[in-house]
């Protein structure tokens, strides 16, 4: 595998009305609602840190983007930098695109969306594929109940990439898309022609379709056992809690936790771990304390000395 990172910047789609989950997203995003013992942001944005993306542009709402600069600030504390852009209409996924072109330049950048949920082995695999991919796109498939509600992939009988299609009546295959997307600096002028669809969006579905076109679409499927999960309806967002829930219990351990991932990663130190943890004076605090203590453990011990037995 190509040791080279091509993509180190990172867009979280974080607008829209959230209609889907009204009344509680009548007065604040639901990318800030809780999944289980976690602002629903965490989940994509630790997500863009384990793939080693530390340069992230936050798309939200006027309404919105203060409460999430309250919550993440610069991201300066976390070894990362955070930026934000205001979306005034949402008018589609690809739209992404054409408010951050300036932020994209002629970079790779890689597209997760604000409600979606990414666990189990292989992701960090996967991601490091996805950011070491020179030219072209790299796009997912998950099989599903219900794919005519997601953008769907079809494959051919050697697992090759066929056709897509956004919200089909009669979808041609179980794989949808899920919301996380990485591609190379053509995207902002593909995205600039896209033409709205019926439902008045530019569709990311239509990004991907000229990249499949193109030969220049790499569709990767999710292993057994991964559980990706779209926040984005009542029943889903209980179902991401629950499942968020149970996990950590079973395991010990955090998923999505960003102060964890940053420490891991090397983007902050354990004099900054110690600091983030004291911001929290409660279980989740504590969990940043164990870490460190857990971690020190595991440092070797030259000095040690061993005792006959």
């Amino acid at each position: 595998m190509n040791d080279r990172v091509y993509c180190n910047k990172g867009i979280i789609l974080a607008g829209g009305l959230g209609t889907r989950l009204y009344p509680l997203t009548k007065s604040i995003c639901k990318q800030l609602l809780p999944v289980f013992d976690k602002p629903m942001i965490y989940y994509p944005l630790s997500t863009l840190m384990l793939a080693g993306i530390r340069d992230i542009m936050l798309v939200s709402s006027e309404r919105d983007i203060g409460g999430f600069h309250r919550l993440l600030g610069d991201g300066h504390q976390l070894g990362i930098s955070i930026r934000y852009a205001v979306q005034e209409k949402p008018e589609g996924l690809a739209q992404a695109f054409l408010i951050d072109r300036d932020f994209i330049a002629q970079d790779h950048v890689a597209l997760i969306l604000g409600d979606n949920l990414f666990y189990g082995q292989g992701l960090q695999t996967s991601l490091a594929k996805a950011v070491r991919q020179k030219e072209g796109a790299t796009i997912f498939g998950y099989p599903v109940e219900d794919p005519q509600n997601f953008g769907v992939v079809q494959f051919n009988e050697k697992g090759q990439a066929i056709s897509l299609e956004e919200k089909p009546k009669e979808p041609k295959s179980e794989y949808a898309v899920p919301g996380l997307y990485f591609y190379d600096p053509d995207v902002t002028d593909i995205a600039a022609e896209v033409i709205p669809s019926a439902r008045g969006e530019l569709e990311i579905t239509d990004v991907n379709r000229e990249y499949l076109e193109r030969g220049n679409l790499r569709v990767e499927q999710f292993a057994s056992g991964f559980t990706w999960l779209d926040a984005g309806t009542h029943e889903t967002l209980i179902q991401a809690s629950t499942f968020v829930q149970a996990t950590e219990e079973q395991h010990g351990l955090k998923i999505a936790c960003i102060e964890e991932v940053a420490y891991r990663k090397g983007y902050i130190d354990a004099g900054q771990l110690e600091k983030l943890a004291t911001e929290h004076p409660n279980q989740y605090g504590q969990y940043l304390v164990d870490l460190l203590r857990r971690s020190e453990l595991d440092q070797p011990q030259e000095d040690a000395k061993i005792d006959p037995v």
